[in-house]
């Protein structure tokens, strides 16, 4: 059995400041010591359920979040920028279960920390096939789109709460209570890092019941974006269509390619608004 795990950073035990998402910010050394220790307890969990191989993706901001010298040394980690598929890097139909740890929730969600859909300030809201999407609905659907269940979310309330309503029945862990965006009541990781090692285990031992998570294609990406100028760089792109002044539409066959699309609309997006001040 092989199993994947996507790790992203705003759900991770004990996390609540966006300078702690950063290099250089306050508390970004020891957040990267708490996600790779949520994600150590995933590894264990998955181990413990029989796995023979686990191979982990840095889903967060640079990519280069998780401590490979902390790492559980019988996983692998794809690290670094310039991933074709970002958040789904190195998922493919040979994986039993796809693990997600660290998530948050999506971009509006009242009480979920750090909430947002892909881009922190850029995005107001992204749609898959018309229907509101958020980052577990948009890796649960590639994954879903290459055969492979997800097992297993961690993060925050919001994002376990959003789990159930999109996936049914999934092993969630909730390692925080959002009081507000930045604010929220938390697990110690030692009591978080438990929870989740046997949360993987328990959820990998009943894949049987499992079922991926699938959208019918043809997929249908909508991106509302804060700006203007923001809409009208990433409706240069082939194949992306202006769909109003804040909107951008594109649409695939290819799971894959919209996965890709996303980093691709990232340094765009993050290039207008960071070259252009508060009217970005």
């Amino acid at each position: 059995m092989k199993v994947y795990v996507s790790v992203d950073m705003e759900g991770v035990t004990g996390l609540t400041d966006p300078e702690e998402m950063h290099a250089g910010g306050r508390g970004y050394e020891r957040g990267c010591e708490l996600m790779t220790g949520d994600a150590n307890a995933v590894i264990r969990g998955a181990f413990e359920a029989g796995a023979e191989a686990v191979r982990v993706n840095d889903a967060h901001g640079s990519t280069k979040n998780l401590r490979i010298d902390l790492l559980d040394e019988r996983a692998t980690l794809i690290r670094g920028p310039g991933k074709p598929l970002r958040m789904g890097q190195g998922l493919d139909e040979t994986y039993a279960a796809a693990c997600f740890a660290g998530y948050h929730a999506r971009a509006g969600v009242r009480h979920g920390v750090l909430n947002h859909t892909w881009m922190g300030k850029e995005i107001q809201n992204v749609y898959l096939n018309g229907d509101i999407c958020g980052e577990t609905r948009l890796v649960a659907a590639f994954a879903g789109s290459l055969g492979v269940p997800v097992a297993l979310v961690t993060g925050d309330e919001a994002v376990c709460e959003e789990a159930h309503e999109l996936l049914g029945d999934v092993e969630t862990v909730a390692v925080k209570k959002g009081i507000d965006r930045f604010s929220a009541e938390l697990l110690p990781p030692s009591v978080a890092q438990a929870r989740i090692r046997e949360a993987a285990a328990r959820a990998l031992g009943r894949l049987e019941e499992l079922r991926p998570y699938t959208v019918r294609p043809p997929y249908t990406l909508g991106v509302e974006w804060n700006s203007t100028a923001i809409a009208a760089g990433c409706a240069l792109i082939p194949g992306v269509r202006a769909a109003g002044p804040r909107h951008t539409e594109f649409a695939t066959d290819d799971f894959g390619q919209i996965m890709s699309l996303f980093g691709i609309f990232a340094m765009i997006g993050g290039q207008v608004a960071c070259g252009s001040g508060v009217y970005g």
